[in-house]
């Protein structure tokens, strides 16, 4: 991800240390706007485009952090320093809060819940009278810095993209962490980051503060540019055109973000000199071309403008030791390795059902340390189902799971992985944007400490690296050494399952869980495959496969669970089960 901040930090260097001293006074106050509704987009491309959670009411939070300021500075005469951190504090304070009660909400709901909010706050702007009413408050003193008066236009430039140029440093560093893998594999769906030891719930509700707090500082920059605050910049209105602006620019961009917020804004102040011209009358008519833009947008160039243009931009070939893993890294601690042959994973009598449909019915099964177990049997038998239910992914309806002697039916999956759990999925669940690298080190998320602002700070590089050779370590172990910087999306489906299965491994688990994992492989893909397996078996792992492929699992497996209609079949050794004549009628063929 470092390579990305280039770019965009360049153009604010640019903006910070020539404008003020080449334009007239008119485009320097617009750049600062500029500026100021890149701070608010920066948060919003971590929340919505990065994030996948999509806010109206982010200009309600620009509102907190202006008012804040203006209310301390103006009626109790404070420093507007004080006003600063109280307007951090309160916006904190009550994104955390509101977090907590929309964030649960998915779907359309979310956005409805986020209008909601941002409705209220912006009327409890106008109607509060210690906050002025509509009339607003005016006279907020300048902001001083040892001595420094940030006065004129020229000295906002400064201060004011210094500040979104340190905005954007710390994004960028909080993607390339670990913590960032977790945030943007929000997107791609929770529930292989739950799998994989990841608290999504965490994860939303930081970067929805942090976006929130950036929105603050804009507001905060904002009064004291203006020396004067009223409710009309926070209405829900300014609100839609922060996502305007990511959604042009580049929703999952910082650089997308810059040019978003500079094209709204430019766009905006010409469309409202040209268009009452055109029309004959004043109104609003910026807002039917903003609309008709969108939606081209999102016709032909929906992931923004910004990607378009840098891809035509002359691109720096990335050096070969830019693509080095630290493979000399210190080793990440491992699990105590367990005797062979002892119980993993005892389930029974497990019932799951949809309604009136029985999915599982009275299942058991019994996976040991050092075994590889084989669960087969026909489509819609209920294996994934009975994956679902082990790794905590879908909720017994009765039965009984332990793991290692603990009962672990009722825990998150999250909390299973943690105990020594992890799987594959039957439909491939990779982030095809990032590459084989990143994704495998996903898996070991929940092997690293390093919290938010560490990453942020760049404070976890140690812990970074060890995580990465981690990954570089599992990925060269199943083969795909030369896949380690593609995008995971770009590898044939074979090849994607094998990531997933490098993925599993870097959680250091006891217990693998792989659904079908030789699907979409060749011949010599499989033999790898196998081989890979009886070395997991050596080291006392437990593996438990469901595989259609019968020479495969015949070939490989210590034990053979059969399954039809959501019941157990058979269990036994290969040769039993492939001598066992109700097997052979409802699966394997019949009997000759």
């Amino acid at each position: 991800m470092k390579r990305t901040l280039l770019t965009p930090l360049a153009l604010v260097a640019g903006l910070a240390l020539v404008a003020p001293q080449v334009l007239p006074e008119y485009y320097v106050t617009l750049a600062n706007y500029i500026g100021l509704y890149s701070l608010v987009a920066l948060g919003m491309v971590l929340l919505t485009g990065i994030g996948g959670l999509t806010s109206f009411g982010q200009a309600a939070f620009v509102g907190i952090g202006a008012y804040a300021t203006a209310v301390l500075s103006t009626s109790y005469g404070l420093s507007p320093w004080l006003g600063l951190l109280a307007g951090l504090l309160i916006t904190g304070g009550i994104a955390l809060l509101l977090g907590v009660l929309t964030l649960r909400l998915s779907g359309h709901y979310l956005p409805i819940g986020t209008l909601a909010w941002g409705l209220s706050l912006f009327y409890l702007f106008g109607n509060l009278p210690n906050l002025g009413g509509f009339g607003g408050i005016s006279n907020l003193p300048n902001i001083a810095l040892f001595g420094w008066t940030i006065d004129s236009s020229a000295d906002f430039s400064l201060a004011i993209w210094a500040l979104v140029a340190a905005a954007i440093w710390l994004i960028g560093n909080l993607l390339d962490s670990r913590e960032g893998r977790a945030i943007r594999a929000l997107k791609g769906g929770t529930v292989m980051a739950e799998a994989m030891g990841v608290n999504t719930a965490r994860s939303k509700l930081a970067i929805f503060v942090v976006a929130a707090l950036l929105a603050a500082l804009s507001g905060w920059l904002y009064a004291h540019l203006q020396r004067f605050v009223n409710p009309t910049p926070f209405s829900i209105t300014m609100g839609i055109e922060y996502l305007f602006m990511i959604v042009l620019g580049g929703a999952a961009s910082l650089g997308g973000a810059l040019f978003g917020a500079a094209l709204v804004t430019v766009l905006k102040q010409w469309l409202q000199d040209l268009l009452p011209h055109v029309f004959g009358q004043g109104g609003n008519f910026e807002t039917i071309f903003f609309g008709a833009l969108i939606i081209l947008c999102l016709q032909y160039a929906r992931d923004g403008l910004w990607p378009l243009l840098a891809a035509r931009l002359p691109q720096r070939r990335r050096a070969a030791a830019e693509l080095e893993v630290p493979v000399e890294a210190a080793a990440l601690p491992r699990r105590e390795a367990l005797p062979a042959n002892q119980p993993l994973l005892q389930a029974e009598g497990l019932v799951k059902r949809f309604g009136g449909l029985v999915a599982n019915n009275n299942m058991g099964l019994t996976v040991n340390s050092g075994e590889i177990t084989a669960l087969i049997g026909p489509n819609g038998a209920g294996k994934s189902t009975l994956f679902n239910l082990l790794t905590g992914l879908l909720p017994l309806t009765s039965g009984e799971i332990r793991f290692r002697g603990e009962r672990i039916d009722g825990l998150s999956s999250r909390r299973i992985a943690r105990l020594g759990v992890s799987r594959t999925f039957q439909h491939v669940r990779l982030l095809p944007q990032m590459s084989v690298l990143e994704n495998v080190a996903l898996g070991a998320h929940m092997r690293g400490e390093s919290g938010l602002l560490c990453a942020s700070l760049h404070l976890e590089r140690e812990e970074e690296a060890r995580l990465l050779a981690e990954a570089a370590r599992q990925i060269e172990r199943v083969g795909l050494k030369e896949h380690l910087f593609d995008a995971a999306g770009s590898l044939p489906l074979g090849k994607q399952r094998i990531v997933e299965i490098a993925r599993a491994l870097s959680s250091d688990p006891y217990l693998l869980l792989l659904d079908e994992p030789a699907a979409g492989l060749r011949h010599l893909e499989k033999q790898a495959l196998a081989e890979l397996l009886g070395k997991l078996r050596e080291e006392g792992m437990g593996v438990l496969l469901v595989e259609h492929d019968m020479d495969f699992v015949m070939g490989m497996a210590d034990q053979v669970v059969v399954m039809e209609f959501g019941q157990k079949l058979a269990e036994g050794l290969p040769q039993q089960i492939q001598d066992d004549p109700a097997v052979l009628a409802a699966y394997l063929g019949g009997v000759e």
